[in-house]
């Protein structure tokens, strides 16, 4: 009886200590948003102070994912500014977010969003194992808990490497990375292919998926022996083939065992002592020189450029090198500079790496030096994994993004890719990156059947009508191609996939200043023209503002081409003077039409708000018809007595769009994110070709 008690005892104090391990709950900043994070589902505590406007939210209850976490807790009501804990969880994008003010908070509204997310009280689920830290998708990076011998840091594409270390004492440590280097353990084995590593540390973890589609890889001439083989006599490689072939940086033959499109990479030594072969070292590699001087750049091709650089085996040492003269000749033609066009390069074989970013080289010389120094990675042809890399990683503000500038990416690919572009394509395009594609030697009639996704260009391109793709019949013709590809990234008013719904109008208000409306709603209705001015992205390359005040008469208050600032545009709407006097509806569409929006671009999307509160002493429906014939997308917003049908006649079809009424002036505010909503839906709606 006494073993039994004392047994009894010990498993009791057990159990109270393990219901006392507590969870710990890592804390995330306030500008970090719900896409960032790996995690499906976490708790997270936030700090104090997240709810400011910088940390923008989109939706209400559902939020899409590229909202601040904490600040969307505030605004459901979750926590206040005081910070707390929250639960958060994934789930699937929706068409549609609708933005409203609460708690302090005015969410936006949003046409559709690939990824959206829950928030609620930071209480575990019962069942559910919660990570005492968190992985991002992007150059943020954190330790796993205390006690581990490994660290786990993730990247853009969830790829994890493991370093030896030891245990840690504290809870959670940060760790900083940024620049993809070459992976041990990935998210997706069906594609991983051994590869060199320079980290002697790191672990490598087998995995038997990495013999699938062995006979999908093609090769060129083994070594191009000053001879070259035609397009039409490429090889399909089969398994255990025994073939003996010359590697862009060591010669080494394949085992029997392996499949034949899987080399085995010379060891990290070997590695070293090609890049010195070549006459440089792997020091000046992983550490550009500082630039020898800052160009200023060609001025009319202000473009932000990612090349992805094709390093698959497929292509050859030969070919490879000609693809390297393509893109330093590229960039001599592009003249770069801090004031013109800046460019990085991502290799791509089984995995995407960053060459160099944009920030790295301010002139083409530089630039061109770097180019000639880049050596072969290897592999497969995953372009699909090159693509999601660039649009999470590549185009971020600390590698020289400038916002202003368009992003673009021009895809090389030797033959065809070995993963489907079609998903990651679309989610870089809605990300506003436009994609080129250059295709060198596409698969013959032969080669057709080992495609994995056929027109896999017109499924990536930001457009199919041929302006984003070019295909070349041999690697020894594409420096022919070098002019007609420079002329189309810098062609930014045809970049359409940089432009969205909030960064590519010419909008004009029209504003009623008549007798009947009075100078305290004169006012109201000035903050409602602001509200809806600050969610466009203002520039004298994005969306434009202009204004026009009518009575009887009419006055141009300012000019598209006024006020190229966020900051301006606003004062300026801040500055306009109440006139007062009768309500000319007609004929102040018809100024408008002949003083704003025949000065709008030709690459404008052309919208007229007009807000009025009563009937028009003259005709609307043929200035409106002549406003609409000449592409002006028209709403109509009545206060008090506007009369109904004249709003329906104003507006562009379908009415219930583009017209809406409200009974008085202090209401007014509930339509700015309709209105937003209705305007980004419009746009969105448009056709890819």
């Amino acid at each position: 009886l006494g073993a039994f008690l004392v047994c009894a005892y010990a498993a009791k104090e057990a159990t109270k200590k393990t219901k006392k391990a507590k969870l710990y709950v890592p804390q995330i900043d306030c500008d970090v948003k719900a896409g960032k994070i790996i995690n499906p589902e976490f708790i997270a505590k936030c700090p104090p102070g997240c709810q400011d406007v910088k940390h923008r939210v989109y939706g209400t209850d559902i939020y899409a994912s590229f909202s601040s976490v904490c600040n969307a807790a505030i605004h459901s009501g979750i926590i206040d500014n005081a910070g707390g804990k929250i639960l958060v969880q994934k789930v699937a994008g929706h068409s549609g977010y609708r933005g409203t003010f609460s708690n302090g908070v005015r969410s936006l509204s949003l046409p559709r969003w690939r990824e959206s997310f829950l928030v609620s009280e930071g209480k575990p689920r019962k069942g559910v194992t919660y990570p005492s830290t968190l992985e991002y998708s992007s150059s943020k990076s954190t330790a796993v808990k205390s006690g581990n011998d490994h660290v786990n840091v993730p990247t853009g594409d969830i790829v994890h490497k493991e370093y030896q270390t030891s245990p840690v004492p504290t809870p959670a440590t940060q760790m900083a990375t940024t620049t993809p280097t070459p992976t041990t353990t990935t998210t997706d084995p069906s594609t991983t292919t051994p590869k060199p590593t320079t980290t002697p540390a790191t672990t490598r973890t087998p995995t038997a998926a990495a013999k699938t589609r062995p006979d999908l890889h093609r090769v060129r001439d083994i070594a191009f022996r000053g001879t070259f083989t035609s397009a039409s006599n490429r090889n399909i490689l089969r398994p255990n083939t025994g073939i003996q072939r010359q590697e862009p940086v060591a010669t080494f033959r394949r085992t029997a065992s392996s499949p034949a499109h899987l080399g085995q990479p010379p060891s990290t030594h070997q590695w070293s002592l090609s890049f010195l072969s070549l006459g440089f070292s792997s020091k000046e590699e992983l550490n550009p020189k500082p630039l020898e001087s800052i160009s200023q750049g060609n001025p009319n091709c202000k473009v932000d450029l990612s090349f992805l650089m094709d390093g698959s085996w497929s292509i050859g040492k030969r070919r490879f090198q000609l693809q390297k003269q393509f893109l330093s000749n590229v960039a001599q033609a592009l003249g770069i500079g801090s004031a013109g066009p800046l460019m990085g390069i991502v290799q791509y074989g089984d995995d995407p790496s960053t060459e160099f970013n944009l920030k790295t080289y301010a002139n083409s010389k530089d630039l061109r030096n770097a180019i000639e120094k880049i050596p072969q990675k290897g592999g497969l042809s995953n372009v699909g994994k090159a693509l999601s890399f660039v649009n999470k990683n590549f185009f971020l503000d600390a590698n020289g993004n400038r916002g202003g500038a368009p992003n673009v990416v021009v895809v090389m690919v030797d033959g065809w890719p070995t993963d489907r572009v079609e998903e990651a394509s679309r989610l870089a395009r809605e990300s506003g990156i436009n994609i080129f594609f250059v295709t060198i030697e596409a698969a013959a009639e032969s080669e057709k059947q080992n495609v994995i996704e056929p027109n896999f260009v017109d499924k990536a391109v930001c457009r199919t009508n041929g302006f984003y793709s070019i295909n070349v019949p041999s690697w020894f013709s594409l420096h022919k191609v070098v002019q007609p590809l420079v002329k189309r990234v810098c062609d930014t008013d045809r970049l359409v996939c940089s432009k969205t719904c909030l960064n590519s109008a010419d909008i004009g208000f029209v504003i009623d200043g008549s007798s009947s409306v009075g100078t305290s709603n004169f006012r109201t209705v000035l903050q409602f023209v602001a509200n809806i001015s600050k969610e466009f992205e203002i520039s004298d390359t994005d969306t434009r503002i202009g204004a026009v005040q009518y009575t009887y008469e009419q006055r141009l208050e300012f000019s598209f081409d006024k006020y190229s600032t966020k900051q301006d545009v606003l004062s300026a709407i801040k500055r306009i003077s109440y006139w007062s006097g009768g309500t000319s509806t007609g004929a102040a569409i018809t100024y408008a039409s002949e003083q704003l929006f025949s000065k709008s671009k030709p690459n404008k999307r052309k919208i007229m708000i007009l807000i009025t509160d009563g009937r028009s002493y003259d005709d609307v429906r043929v200035p409106a018809m002549a406003a609409h014939q000449n592409g002006v997308i028209a709403y109509s917003i009545g206060v008090a007595w506007a009369a109904q049908d004249e709003l329906e006649a104003i507006a562009t079809d379908p009415d219930k769009e583009h017209s809406f009424f409200v009974d008085e002036f202090d209401n007014l505010y509930r339509f700015v994110n309709q209105l937003i909503q209705n305007i980004c839906t419009e746009f969105n709606s448009q056709p890819r070709n």
